[in-house]
């Protein structure tokens, strides 16, 4: 039971470092909760500081994800059910970081660390699908949150998975949706129309063309 508490509280600190934050800062002096869309994530450390520098920030959130569930599984030997709960924690503190007043990125990366190691085919059908999402909508972060919401947990029903395995995905699911409803509804806001949404949401998620 302790070891399993220890997993969590360790998680959610790896994912409260807020590597978009210290990059920008290192790169350029500035907050980058004050440039662009305000995000703490790799897209507007794209857009506002430039590929190398987001390229890093992706690299260590997917990272840091992965660390924090390796950790919790082979290093403190949780229990499954504080494995992946550990998951969800270190995404938590990517999205509500203790470091940054409980900001953050929009928590994509380090859900895709966590479910490269404990979902890993889920996750390869994940990605493959929002490719084709992302045709259509032109939005990658809003195809992300559709296929992680829908593919991941009827794959891993579909392969016969224990339920834990298909109500997991949902609750990571869950947290990325809650964080995206209050970009969603100001973009509504700010489209005045439906035509207009997908491009508000796009500039909004600083998606570069």
């Amino acid at each position: 039971m302790l070891n399993g508490v220890i997993a969590v509280v360790i998680a959610y600190l790896l994912g409260s470092i807020p590597s978009a934050y210290i990059a920008t800062r290192l790169a350029t002096g500035k907050d980058i909760r004050k440039l662009g869309g305000g995000s703490v994530g790799t897209l507007n450390v794209y857009n506002e500081v430039g590929k190398g520098a987001a390229t890093a920030v992706g690299i260590f959130d997917m990272g840091k994800a992965a660390a924090a569930v390796a950790i919790a599984y082979w290093v403190i030997g949780a229990p499954l059910l504080f494995v992946l709960a550990a998951g969800l924690a270190v995404v938590a503190g990517h999205i509500w970081s203790v470091f940054l007043k409980f900001t953050g990125g929009n928590g994509l990366a380090t859900t895709i660390g966590v479910l490269a190691v404990l979902m890993t085919k889920e996750l390869l059908i994940a990605l493959a699908i929002t490719f084709l999402i992302i045709v259509i909508t032109r939005n990658p972060v809003l195809s992300a949150n559709i296929s992680l919401l829908i593919s991941v947990p009827i794959s891993a029903w579909l392969m016969g998975r224990p339920w834990l395995f298909v109500i997991f995905p949902l609750a990571l699911a869950l947290m990325l949706v809650l964080h995206f409803l209050p970009t969603a509804k100001a973009a509504l806001v700010k489209a005045g129309s439906k035509e207009n949404l997908g491009a508000e949401l796009m500039r909004r998620n600083e998606v570069k063309k």
